[in-house]
């Protein structure tokens, strides 16, 4: 009888069902070395990326004009003496002093156009850009000291510098254009404390003023540059102006200052900002060495926004795997339970490698074809495969057409939920929502083992 009653309780649907259990849980092993697998690839994939940065270009800051004007103070120093006979005289001396003035435009325009490309490595691509900038506007010269007996303005010896985060991926400038006079640029900025790296060009061959411009002169800056990722720069004019526009239609608006507008469609992207100087921390003007300021302290730019990564969906597909093991399972178990056709765990147990394979075939095709083609091929397979176990185990084409329909209805709205960018958790949920209110209409009717 006690013998009769053990057999029973291992025959019962109870211990069927916390046996199925466990299982379900041991499959989260393949999954988590699925898992495992894809961060690899993914840091690896970041690692390839952040070099191809490197040599090409890296996040470019434009930072700039700036322009730099030496003069000299001349002050005259007059004591009385007494010599030992007790005779006074007057002496004077000569004092010169030398300063530089800092100066920033009073209106600063800045055209951007960036070209989107891509550079491969292997099996793996990277997002860069090539930026066409142009540089315009005037400076107000009338905050240098007037020239008298008392300042002497050192114009020969002033020069302008522009400011590049990274000045190796630098393709060409052409000359300053300073209100009719031409300039050659050279490298560095003569003011690293102010602008780390850069060019510069000498404005001894300029003219601080001319009636065009008068004490405002316009000048006109063209450079290319390639870079990655994002793309900054600082308004330093008393107004700014600047439009930044792409064909990449996934544009991320990063730093201090948000665009005035902005237009995105499928043919890219127009964004336009409007900066007073009253939005940043430091002045006009200042004199160098007597104060210090971070001209990029403000900056404020857009990203080359990739929506959702290829090792990002693959993640977020594996989340979902348990959901499919444990539904399939439960599907089985329904049949157990109608057909009287037991299914081995080591049946279980095969079908649930068979799904976690799954993730590993995406990951591997979605590498060499597109994500799309790998999903379509990967999800066909496992769900084949699948189909034609459940026929031969259970010797059931109704069966058999129920799994089938099952698997490429979840491969189909999980397809579906790892293309969403911003409503993905909640069609997420839905779908979860969905599978536990079936679970409930096929459970409905189990009763407890007698």
């Amino acid at each position: 009888m006690q013998a009769k009653q053990s057999k029973s309780f291992f025959t019962s649907l109870t211990f069927r069902s916390v046996l199925i259990g466990l299982l379900i849980l041991l499959m989260l092993i393949p999954l988590m070395m699925v898992d495992d697998i894809v961060s690899e690839r993914d840091r690896y994939y970041h690692q390839v990326v952040t070099d191809i940065s490197r040599g090409w270009g890296q996040d470019q800051s434009v930072i700039g004009p700036v322009l730099a004007v030496p003069y000299v103070i001349h002050q005259t120093s007059v004591e009385t003496i007494t010599d030992n006979n007790g005779k006074t005289r007057t002496v004077s001396r000569d004092i010169f002093k030398d300063r530089t003035l800092i100066m920033l435009p009073e209106v600063l325009n800045i055209d951007v156009k960036l070209k989107e490309a891509h550079r491969k490595r292997g099996i793996y691509d990277s997002l860069v850009y090539k930026a066409d900038i142009q540089l315009t506007g005037h400076f107000d010269l009338s905050d240098l000291p007037t020239e008298s007996n008392k300042y002497s303005i050192r114009w020969k010896k002033a020069w302008l510098a522009v400011g590049i985060s990274d000045t190796k991926a630098i393709n060409s400038t052409s000359p300053l254009e300073w209100d009719g006079s031409r300039a050659k640029f050279e490298p560095g900025t003569r003011m690293t404390k102010i602008i780390a790296s850069g060019f510069h060009a000498s404005m001894a061959n300029t003219a601080a003023g001319s009636q065009k411009g008068g004490l405002r002169p316009e000048f006109k800056i063209k450079l290319s540059i390639n870079g990655s990722k994002g793309f900054r720069f600082a308004p330093l004019g008393e107004t700014t102006f600047a439009k930044i526009s792409s064909g990449w239609s996934h544009p991320s608006f990063q730093g201090d200052v948000l665009p005035k507008s902005k237009i995105t469609s499928q043919a890219g992207f127009n964004a336009e900002w409007v900066i007073p100087h009253l939005a940043r921390n430091y002045p006009q003007s200042w004199l160098m060495t007597k104060e210090e300021y971070k001209l990029q302290e403000l900056s404020t730019g857009v990203d080359l926004f990739t929506p959702v990564s290829l090792y990002a969906k693959v993640k977020r597909a594996v989340k979902y795997g348990v959901l499919f093991i444990g539904l399939t399972f439960l599907t089985f178990l329904v049949f157990e339970v109608t057909v009287k056709a037991r299914l081995h765990i080591i049946q279980y147990a095969i079908i649930g490698l068979s799904l976690s394979l799954f993730y590993l075939l995406l990951i591997s095709l979605s590498e060499q074809i597109s994500f799309m083609m790998a999903y379509i091929y990967a999800a066909s397979a496992i769900v084949g495969i699948i189909t034609l176990y459940t026929f031969t185990v259970l010797r059931s084409f109704g069966k058999g057409l129920f799994i089938f329909i099952l698997l490429g209805s979840l491969y189909t709205a999980l397809y579906f939920i790892l293309q969403m960018e911003d409503y993905a958790l909640i069609a997420g949920s839905g779908v979860m929502l969905f599978v536990l209110v079936i679970l409930m209409i096929a459970t409905r009717n189990i009763q407890h083992d007698s």
